[in-house]
């Protein structure tokens, strides 16, 4: 989706907040229609049959029938669309929406345009033989920086064309999203963006994600993420001290935590903003995008434990994940995904830290701190990240240990053992017993449980 910062007038935004109103008390009067269900009873209404009841809702609601009924209609569209997604999208049952936390409605386009075909065909009625006309959003764009669009009841709200948005909004956007956060307005347009052309060159570049070092590439540029400043986060801590401290449900608690949440909001825009530039140029320079594969979810889940088993260094562990969470790892690999389809590949992450990018070979002790690594077969030095972002780029990962002759600067066979030593020399495998055959495995010694008899123990030559 483009997304744009809208600036509406004291007036506009009055009528704004009115639609969120109407459209969040639509969809929760949704949500407890269907949560009345039992099994036997008949079947919960519709979309059409819930539209239906809401026009006579209108009727009898005079602050409902002041509204707009498309905001109205497209409120229970959406809870029509999450009821149907409810398994598939990951989120479950729709839930209510609450003030100040879900404020948002859907608009409709309001211009009629003909409709036409991939090849450029138009779009014909299969019973009349008409020109198939559909919606669109009417935008008209000011100057180079601004453009305006029309709201239902609000008129022309102005809004800023970024650099992510490349001009004008495209005119084939059918509908579009206004939502409400932390103080500031966003248009957000329901149309897919164009991928970024791949350049040719044949490039390939690996990313190995930290959180000292947000993204340490292949060709050694390391990538950090903006954050909160000294001063900022000073800041946040005074606002949170404040409203711990004020009285319960008063205006300087409300006031204190709103305080806190526009200073944290702030970092969010400057994260995503970070990561949509840095997808962008790895999309434009690169052919081939390898990141390592990560369990974010998994890498973040609290350690408090249950009341039975409580979890142990649970304040570090929630610091951890705080820490992983404002490095944007999850987002980069989205955007960079959404721009360069096809072009994204993840490799998995185990021993792409422990491998030496120049020989293979693998250690734990070669990592000798979070910057320092020093391969302990072949003496390369290189910064940790960036060796495994080497080893990421080549699509070394997920491989316990490199498949290379003994004795030559590799490991013991994966098949043997799983331990990383260095080669043992053979064993003479010479028999106790006279005439007594031992098969000798020359990587692993034989056991003196199944070798030797209980006889006196002697000492081989």
């Amino acid at each position: 989706m483009a997304r744009f910062r809208m600036y509406p007038t004291s007036e506009q935004e009055q009528r704004m907040l009115l639609h969120c109103a109407h459209a969040r008390y639509v969809w929760n009067l949704a949500v407890e229609q269907h949560a009345h269900w039992r099994l036997g009873r008949r079947p919960t209404p519709g979309f059409v049959e819930q539209c239906r009841q809401l026009t006579e809702a209108r009727r009898e609601n005079e602050w409902l029938g002041a509204g707009n009924a498309d905001v109205q209609q497209q409120a229970l569209r959406d809870f029509a669309k999450a009821k149907s997604a409810r398994f598939t999208s990951g989120f479950g049952e729709p839930t209510w929406r609450k003030k100040f936390k879900h404020e948002g409605f859907r608009v409709i386009g309001t211009d009629r345009v003909p409709e036409y075909h991939a090849d450029g065909t138009p779009k014909l009625n299969a019973k009349t033989g008409e020109q198939v006309m559909g919606r669109a959003v009417v935008v008209d764009q000011v100057n180079r920086r601004w453009a305006r669009v029309k709201v239902p009841g609000c008129g022309w709200v102005r809004f800023r064309l970024s650099a992510r948005g490349k001009g004008a909004v495209p005119p084939d956007a059918k509908t579009f999203r206004i939502t409400l956060k932390n103080g500031q307005w966003h248009a957000a347009f329901a149309v897919i963006p164009d991928s970024v052309d791949a350049p040719g060159t044949g490039g390939v570049i690996g990313i190995d994600r930290g959180v000292t070092i947000t993204a340490a590439l292949s060709d050694g540029r390391k990538l950090n993420c903006p954050q909160l400043t000294v001063r900022e986060r000073a800041q946040v801590r005074k606002h949170q001290r404040r409203a711990a401290r004020a009285p319960k449900d008063s205006s300087l608690k409300t006031a204190a935590y709103a305080k806190a949440a526009k200073l944290k909001a702030r970092e969010a825009n400057r994260r995503k903003d970070w990561c949509e530039k840095t997808s962008t140029m790895l999309a434009r320079t690169c052919d081939v995008i390898r990141f390592e594969k990560l369990n974010i979810k998994t890498m973040t889940r609290s350690a408090k434990g249950t009341l039975e088993e409580p979890g142990r260094r649970v304040a570090q562990k929630r610091g951890l994940n705080r820490a992983i969470l404002a490095q944007g790892w999850g987002l980069l690999r989205q955007r960079t995904g959404h721009k360069a389809p096809g072009r994204v590949e993840d490799v998995p992450a185990p021993y792409t830290s422990l491998r030496c990018s120049a020989c293979g070979w693998i250690d734990k002790n070669s990592r000798k701190s979070q910057a320092e690594f020093v391969c302990s077969s072949c003496g390369f030095t290189c910064n940790a990240d960036t060796n495994a972002s080497i080893n990421v780029a080549a699509g070394q990962g997920g491989i316990p240990r490199p498949r290379r002759t003994a004795g030559a600067g590799g490991t013991t066979p994966p098949t043997r053992s799983r331990s990383v030593r260095e080669p043992q020399p053979v064993w003479a495998g010479i028999s106790f017993l006279e005439g007594e055959d031992v098969k000798v495995d020359p990587w692993r010694p034989p056991s003196r449980a199944s070798s030797v008899p209980s006889s006196p123990r002697r000492t081989p030559i």
